[in-house]
């Protein structure tokens, strides 16, 4: 069951071949089998799953059943679940069990789906390795050593290893596209306002946004559709309609033009995944693309400016943590303050406090003009750099990250180089365009991802040049040996 994909459980389950509880009790024991070797779940809701499996059961047998209907996936621990612990990853929230669904939640289980649990993360999304998170590191899967990439690491192995056959991730600087990348996965961060936010928990509000991590492109559309659209409760959504973003899958690519930025090609960029990048670009050309070299000439600044934004944004979000209304409070506090102190020191770990820290710095009345306003001039030069380039062009290509999956320990006590885990993904976020990355090869057993950044609302354009890929191609189909 675990090596099918979307269409072909739906197709299984409409035909009747094996049931949603059949299917949902065969990931459950995959879980049980090989979950406590990657530690990508920190919570799985069986019962609730089961039950779930039931119901659209019986919506399967009375024919009134969606296309996903009875489809089990995984949510990334970032997004309230009602009656579920939803933890972000840390101490902090260790004990909150949400009392409301996320819209994504919500439109997930209106379509039918079966909800097999909550993913491990880095703590509040802020990592870009898994290894932050309050419940341990996660493992890659394609290596045991190695980590699968951050912040939605747990939902990324969760596909790699097949205890799932979908999952909910969240990206605000490549926290979707960076593990898919690592994990032989496919990624997609939509748009900004594309999907709805709210009951997200926010890291950076103007970066966050949601996406599928699938196995395929296809998969990545079906579970888009259901996950896209308004919500008048997200003041960032945007009311636009949402297409069918299956209908265009087989488009043609005649005459495509694709972009390749001089600055994702540089000297920081491991030579033989450059070299697995340009084969998957002449795949291109055999099917009719052209490529234009392009160049992004504040790309630079992406991360300079990304570890400004980002921070102070993090700082106001986590203010709310305080020990009062929700989440860890420490014991036997003596006053107010200290209530606020030791609830703080005790539930956040060392990266969010560091991230807190330069967040509230750069906010400060003596330095907001120097820091947090001069960031945000530079991101209107990013942004400005993209839609210059897509005047001529239709998509920008390169590789997803600089390496494959590094080893667990490496780069835990260099939180720079940690951060530039993300060079290439980050601007696609500073300027709010839709970013995806699909698997191109390995390079030592490892994974490579190729990643995609197209204009706004570009979705449906940027599956349709990944599912063409991947249909001449098969690696989004190879999985790791020790899970098949």
């Amino acid at each position: 069951m675990h090596h099918k994909s979307l269409s072909e459980l739906s197709l299984s389950l409409h035909n009747g071949e094996f049931s949603s509880v059949e299917l949902t009790q065969h990931y459950l024991d995959r879980i049980k089998t090989y979950n406590g070797k990657l530690n990508a779940y920190i919570t799985v809701s069986e019962d609730s799953a089961l039950a779930q499996a039931q119901a659209a059961d019986l919506q399967l047998q009375k024919n009134t059943a969606g296309k996903l209907t009875g489809i089990p996936l995984a949510h990334k621990d970032i997004f309230c679940t009602q009656g579920i612990l939803t933890s972000c990853g840390s101490k902090m929230l260790d004990n909150f069990i949400s009392p409301y669904n996320a819209t994504v939640v919500e439109k997930i289980n209106a379509a039918g789906m079966v909800t097999l649990g909550k993913t491990n993360m880095d703590e509040f999304a802020m990592g870009s390795s898994n290894e932050t998170s309050f419940y341990g590191a996660v493992k890659n899967p394609w290596d045991n050593n190695r980590v699968p990439g951050g912040s939605s690491g747990g939902s990324a192995a969760t596909i790699a290893a097949r205890l799932a056959p979908i999952a909910t991730g969240t990206d605000t600087g490549g926290s979707i596209r960076q593990p898919a990348s690592l994990c032989n996965l496919t990624g997609l961060k939509p748009t900004y306002g594309r999907i709805s936010r709210y009951g997200m928990i926010a890291f950076a509000s103007s970066l966050d946004q949601a996406g599928p991590i699938a196995n395929s492109a296809e998969d990545a559309a079906l579970l888009l559709n259901e996950m896209a659209g308004f919500d008048e409760r997200d003041s960032t959504s945007v009311d636009r309609d949402v297409p069918d973003y299956t209908a265009t899958l087989n488009d043609s690519l005649a005459g495509l033009k694709i972009g390749l930025p001089t600055e994702f090609f540089d000297e920081g960029l491991d030579p033989n995944i450059a070299a697995t990048i340009e084969t998957a670009i002449k795949a291109y050309e055999s099917l009719g693309a052209t490529i234009k070299e392009i160049t992004l000439p504040n790309t630079g600044l992406a991360v300079p400016t990304y570890y400004v934004v980002a921070p102070a944004e993090c700082s106001s979000n986590l203010s709310r943590m305080d020990g009062v209304r929700f989440g860890h409070r420490c014991d036997d506090p003596k006053d107010l303050l200290d209530l606020y102190q030791r609830s703080r020191g005790e539930g956040f770990g060392e990266e969010v406090k560091r991230r807190i820290m330069i967040g509230t710095y750069a906010l400060s009345a003596g330095y907001y003009d120097a820091y947090y306003l001069k960031a945000q001039q530079c991101r209107r030069l990013i942004s400005d750099d993209f839609q210059q380039a897509f005047k001529d062009i239709d998509v920008i290509m390169g590789p997803t990250a600089p390496t494959t999956a590094f080893k667990l320990g490496d780069k835990t006590d260099d939180p720079v180089a940690m951060y530039l885990a993300d060079i290439y993904t980050i601007s696609t976020n500073l300027a709010g365009l839709p970013g995806m990355s699909i698997p191109a090869g390995f390079v030592d057993g490892l994974p490579v991802g190729l990643q995609l950044i197209g204009n706004y609302f570009d979705e449906a354009k940027l599956l349709n040049i990944a599912h063409r890929y991947q249909q001449m191609t098969d690696w989004h189909q190879q999985m790791p040996a020790a899970y098949k």
